[in-house]
Formats: C-alpha cells, structure tokens, sequence
C-alpha cells in the first residue's frame, strides 16, 4: 500500500468540512500509514428505538461509508465517491461515543476498495462493512 499523501492534519482538516460531518461530530483521533481512526460523539438523534435506545443502522452504516473514503483519501489525497458498499451489523449500537476504523483495501486506477469497522467505547464490534469508490477525479 502507497504511504499517505495527506497529513493527519490536512485529512482532519477536510473530514470537518462539510456540514454533516460537523453535524455528526466527527473527529480524526487517528492515522498512521494503516488506516484512520474517527470518533463520534453520542447524540440523542441517532436513536431510532426509543424504548431501547438504540442507534439506527443508517448512521452506522454512514460511518463505515465515510470512515472507509477517508482511509481512502488519505492515499490518494482527495475523497471519492461512493460507487457500492455492504454493511453488517454485529450488535446494537446504545449510548455513548462510537470510534470507527478503516483501511483502504485496494487503489486501483479506476477504483478502489476500503473497509471499516464501529466500535463501542467498550471496544465491542457494532457494525462493519466494505465499500467501492470511484477513484477517476470527477468534472
């Protein structure tokens, strides 16, 4: 795998861009030449089950997406689109921060893989997944 062409603080820099990243919390706690590490901090929206107080599986699944493309940028030095991604979730997510770790996969010329994981505060799996991304610069 390529080294980063990003720095932690240029990725940081362009996770915290865009409003619902800022929306979600997002935070780089992480990276090294392996992959990022991003942490979430709980918000009470993310409920879907109000009974049991757990977190719907599409912000779960959101973070692997983003998590995954940014692992994905940090090599190619911009973020990509998304072209497919699978999810599986592994155990409910309750309160409290959630820390998501990915790797890119695969740099291809067309495109590339990556793969994340969510993780409770605990360390407990909560979801994981894998993702395709264009990597031809678009415009």
């Amino acid at each position: 795998m390529p080294k980063n062409k990003l720095s932690r603080e240029e990725l940081a820099e362009r996770v915290a861009v865009a409003p619902f990243h800022q929306w979600l919390g997002l935070e780089l706690t992480n990276m090294d030449e392996k992959g990022i590490e991003l942490t979430v901090p709980w918000r009470e929206e993310f409920v879907v089950n109000v009974e049991l107080g757990y977190t719907h599986g599409g912000v779960l699944a959101t973070l692997i997406d983003v998590a995954a493309d940014y692992a994905i940028a940090a090599k190619l030095g911009r973020p990509v689109p998304t072209i497919d991604m699978r999810v599986d979730y592994h155990r409910p997510a309750f309160q409290g921060n959630l820390i998501v770790k990915a790797q890119a996969l695969k740099l291809g010329g067309n495109f590339c893989t990556g793969e994340a994981q969510v993780y409770d505060e605990k360390g407990k799996l909560l979801a994981s997944g894998r993702g395709v991304y264009l990597s031809v610069p678009l415009g």
